[in-house]
């Protein structure tokens, strides 16, 4: 029933609407529910190409069983956001997952960093993760180990010298310069290989030109990262200057 947990028949629907090449808005018109959940579905499932009804029906059911959380001890102010509907907030969370899966990045790994996005101190333990997504402390930890390399996240210790998980807020720009950095690897390895192969060969040509493309972009990106940084940390601090002048100062006005 629409607004209730899928039933086989949905799930069959969701498989006979996928072989019909419709898209997910399609799909989920068709059952009453929202695109997300459709989304959510199929990508929980082995994505569009390897989605099979009855197997997602088992997952589903199997997944149920599992999980039986403990109740938590202490609210959990991250699903609790000030004048947020609580589903709406879950189901954001899982489109927002299931975005950052569709660019390539590991289901549990997109979680994890979605989950420190949606925190307002922009920073979780380990145990506070593990308790939020349910899951064991050593998935986050590999989650994390991933998150580091792709410089998404940095590690800190608090007052009670617990390790913390952070995202700052130029997270997007330190990603970008590590994705320029390895694209100027690339361009090095394909320039070296047109030394091995010998210039004016096919393939000597063929890496040539890739590595002129890819130092290109590189160039490119990180001259659009800079510019962003600066114009947006510029403002922000111009925000806050300005605020500051208009304060009376102690004594002065009524």
């Amino acid at each position: 029933m629409p607004g209730g947990r899928l039933t086989q028949k949905d799930r069959q629907q969701i498989a006979l609407g996928l072989a019909d090449g419709l898209a997910y808005a399609e799909i989920a018109r068709g059952l009453g529910r929202p695109t997300s959940t459709v989304t959510r579905e199929v990508m929980r499932n082995g994505g569009p190409l390897a989605y099979r009804a009855d197997l997602a029906h088992r997952a589903t059911e199997q997944r149920a069983h599992r999980r039986r959380p403990a109740p938590s001890r202490e609210p959990e102010p991250a699903r609790r956001p000030r004048g947020g509907d609580i589903e709406a907030v879950r189901a954001y969370e899982e489109l927002f997952t299931t975005v950052m899966m569709q660019s390539g990045m590991p289901r549990m790994m997109a979680r994890v960093m979605v989950a420190l996005l949606m925190t307002d101190a922009g920073s979780l333990t380990a145990s506070e993760l593990a308790q939020r997504l349910q899951v064991s402390p050593a998935t986050v930890s590999k989650s994390i180990a991933f998150l580091e390399s792709q410089a998404l996240v940095r590690r800190e210790r608090d007052e009670r010298r617990r390790e913390r998980y952070v995202v700052d807020d130029d997270l997007w720009y330190q990603s970008m310069i590590a994705s320029v950095h390895s694209l100027v690897q690339q361009v090095e390895v394909a320039r070296q290989g047109v030394d091995v192969l010998g210039p004016g060969t096919p393939a000597a040509v063929r890496l040539e030109n890739v590595a002129r493309f890819l130092d290109f972009v590189a160039e490119s990106l990180a001259r659009a990262a800079e510019q962003a940084r600066e114009v947006l940390f510029t403002e922000a601090a111009g925000t806050t200057a300005e605020d500051d002048d208009a304060a009376p100062e102690p004594g002065h006005g009524k």
